[in-house]
């Protein structure tokens, strides 16, 4: 009964942040928008990777590169855990999660 009156009082802390910079998206149909300069080294290391029919990379820092929100569909990730989805993604991008503060990672077997 607790935990119900929490949600009901504070339904905020369910709902999502929206980001603050505009999406960038790619399908197999088109080309990724105009992309800053670290979403690009994180485009370009995770297309040549895995081949994605959709990828997603956005900095959602406001700007300044240091958390970055990543949606990735592939069929590398068919048949395997997300947790071995993530830790695949976080090899590649190992260079770059060095330097950011924090990384969401959304993987999605194709």
């Amino acid at each position: 009964m607790f935990s119900a009156v929490i949600r009901r009082s504070l339904p905020s802390l369910r709902q999502t942040r929206p980001y603050t910079a505009a999406a960038h998206t790619q399908t197999a149909e088109s080309s990724p928008p105009k992309l800053d300069d670290g979403e690009q080294a994180i485009y370009d290391k995770l297309s040549e990777r895995f081949q994605p029919s959709q990828l997603l990379v956005q900095d959602v820092s406001g700007g300044c590169g240091t958390f970055y929100a990543i949606t990735i569909t592939s069929a590398a990730f068919k048949g395997i855990t997300v947790i071995k989805q993530h830790r695949l993604v976080n090899n590649v991008l190992k260079k770059e999660i060095e330097g950011i503060h924090g990384l969401q990672l959304k993987t999605i077997p194709h």
